[in-house]
């Protein structure tokens, strides 16, 4: 009897012990987002500037012909915010997080439970993904309502651009964590894929105003396809050829930076 008690007693413990991938990373992303919610300076440039950045982008606007490259003033800003919400809440956000949480020894001792490597990477992006996701939501309406912006033509072909931007500027965001040394300079780090992104990738400048042989060469840069398939769910005016291409282009970039992390992403401080 005391020997069937002790079995079973065993096997409650047990049981109530197991745990799964996605309750691991939710209560990571918990206390990513306890973290995340004392950097003031992080919270301001995720939250803030995107909110602030569209409005340039409208007075730039101004000085276009977008008449003729068959836009509206909601068709340029829709998809800028989208790409700044991208680029500031969700990658220049997560490079800080992994190299900072790298650099306190965070990560390392994550290792050492029950954590798997993938799992405690989507668990500490997870809070700046949604909060990527929930401010381009709302950008999206803020456009819709204030810039007379109407339903989008074909709305699966921008949740799915959207979609992919969140999980490419995550594992990009892991990629430059790698070759980022400290806090510090994870602040400077992700410079160069913003302002690329901003200028070559339709965020400011739409593709359809560039010369043929310059926009073609920005149709293969990374957040360029993301842009093609926000804006292009809101006119209607994408092929399904171009659309292809578009994830395509985006997915090949994602398998690149995730097979980047894998082989450079580093647990330990860089010394």
């Amino acid at each position: 009897m005391s020997a069937t008690t002790t079995k079973h007693s065993a096997a409650h413990a047990t049981n109530a012990t197991v745990t799964t991938p996605m309750g691991r990373m939710t209560a990571l992303a918990r206390a990513e987002m306890t973290l995340l919610g004392r950097n003031k300076g992080t919270l301001f440039a995720a939250l803030f500037v995107p909110l602030v950045l569209p409005f340039s982008v409208q007075q730039a606007s101004k000085e276009m012909d977008l008449a003729e490259a068959g836009l509206t003033t909601g068709t340029l800003v829709l998809p800028a915010a989208v790409g700044f919400s991208l680029l500031f809440a969700v990658y220049s956000a997560l490079v800080g997080v992994f190299v900072v949480r790298r650099e306190e020894l965070v990560l390392k001792r994550l290792r050492t439970g029950e954590l798997r490597d993938v799992e405690i990477l989507s668990g500490s992006a997870m809070p700046a993904v949604l909060s990527g996701l929930v401010q381009s939501l709302l950008l999206a309406a803020g456009c819709f309502v204030l810039l007379d912006l109407s339903a989008p033509s074909a709305p699966h072909l921008a949740v799915l651009g959207l979609l992919l931007g969140l999980v490419m500027c995550a594992a990009l965001a892991a990629v430059t964590a790698s070759f980022t040394r400290t806090g510090e300079s994870a602040q400077v780090t992700p410079l160069p894929f913003m302002f690329v992104s901003m200028l070559g990738s339709g965020v400011v400048v739409p593709l359809e105003v560039l010369p043929d042989r310059l926009a073609s060469f920005c149709e293969l840069l990374p957040l360029t396809p993301v842009i093609t398939l926000v804006r292009g769910g809101w006119t209607g005016d994408l092929s399904a050829y171009e659309a292809l291409g578009a994830v395509a282009t985006a997915v090949a970039w994602t398998v690149v930076a995730v097979f980047a992390v894998r082989r450079w992403f580093r647990w330990e401080p860089r010394h």
